[in-house]
This record gives structure tokens, sequence and C-alpha cells, in this order.
């Protein structure tokens, strides 16, 4: 459910860039040809995987709540496996539990993953600088999974990855092309529904259907 071969390169950025006491938290679900790849901005301390002391898989949100609604609402997850993560608190999550999710994350031909994997103990976001040094090897995740389409969020996440300037109120359910190693992939550009961003998760959910529509 991984880009094991990756892992080693994220693991040398954490070193430089993130928090010396936690791990990086790498992207998981369908690697081959997923329906959709989505890419958030970073991990923190929040997600269970971040510890060292963690012997699970390391992927996004693992020990939290609030971003599976949205994917139950897009239909990534079951609502009865959400109802589930809803009634568990971060220290219910054990190895069995995360397998599950991703499980059925992968079952539903979708991957989830951050552009930067270092993690943090706060929700400060990494620099321009920091996300720009993962690029290359987020092209590298995109080019061996080939996803049908990429979702990226947020500002900041869609113009690191498309070298421009986005501006998603301007952008709503339009694509951009991204190219890797001559191939040409569609990004959709979506508010993040996460944090400070949570004001915008109606419009995230709004969009994220409507593109998952295109290619249906």
């Amino acid at each position: 459910m991984q880009v094991t071969s990756l892992h080693k390169h994220y693991d040398l950025l954490q070193s430089i860039h993130g928090d010396k006491n936690l791990v990086s938290v790498y992207g998981a679900g369908k690697i081959n040809k997923p329906k959709v790849c989505f890419i958030f901005m970073n991990p923190t301390s929040r997600n269970i995987s971040t510890s060292p002391d963690w012997k699970g898989l390391r992927a996004p949100w693992l020990g939290t709540k609030s971003t599976w609604k949205l994917f139950a609402q897009i239909g990534i997850l079951s609502e009865k496996l959400n109802i589930e993560i809803q009634n568990k608190k971060p220290g219910d999550w054990d190895e069995e539990f995360c397998q599950k999710v991703y499980k059925e994350v992968k079952k539903n031909n979708y991957f989830i993953s951050n552009l930067a994997k270092c993690t943090f103990h706060d929700s400060t976001n990494p620099s321009n600088k920091v996300f720009k040094e993962y690029r290359e090897l987020m092209l590298q995740e995109i080019e061996i999974l080939k996803p049908k389409i990429i979702i990226s969020f947020g500002n900041q996440v869609s113009s690191i990855l498309l070298e421009k300037a986005i501006n998603i109120g301007e952008t709503r359910k339009k694509s951009l092309d991204l190219i890797v190693n001559k191939k040409t992939y569609k990004v959709f550009p979506v508010f993040y529904p996460v944090g400070q961003g949570m004001r915008n998760i109606g419009k995230s959910i709004e969009d994220i259907k409507f593109i998952i529509k295109l290619i249906e």
C-alpha cells in the first residue's frame, strides 16, 4: 500500500527539516493506477504514526477524525468505518485498525499523501523552501503511482506542485496540467479542508464530488 522505494529519501529530509523526536509519514492506499491521488501539506504529531515507537503503518491522518469525515462523504471509506473512527480516541488506534482503514482506501481505488512528509509537534506549515525540496520526490511518487487524476489541497501545495501561483477561488473545478517524465497529469486544486481551512470544507466536498464524477 506504499511506495517504499522512496521512504529512505523522505527519512533523510525528515532528519534535516522535521522534529528530531518524530519520524516521517508516507503516502498510502492504492499504489497501482489509483483513481485519485490526494496531496495534502504535511503531518503533525496528532498523527499517531509520527512516534518512533509506532510499529505499524505510517500513513496520513492516523489517529485523527475530521479528515475521515470528509473522506466518508466523498466515498473513500464507508460510513460504517467512519463511525468506528469517530468513536475512537487517538490511543485506541492500533496497528490492526490502521491497516483496516487503509485497506478500504486501497479497495476504493484512492491514494492519500502529503507533499512534505516531514513531521512537527505543532501545526506550523513548512516554508516554500522546504516544500520545494520535497517536490521532486512527490513527482517520483506520482510517476510510480500513475494516478488517473490528482487533487491538491490549498494554494501553497498546489502552487509548489504546479510551479505557478494558484488561487483556488479562481480555479475551482478546473484542471491544470502537470508533466512528469513526458506524461501529463490533470491536477485539480481544492480548498484545504483541515484546521483553519475547516471553514471551506463544504466547498472542498462539493468540488471533490464534482471532480470524481468527471472520471467515473
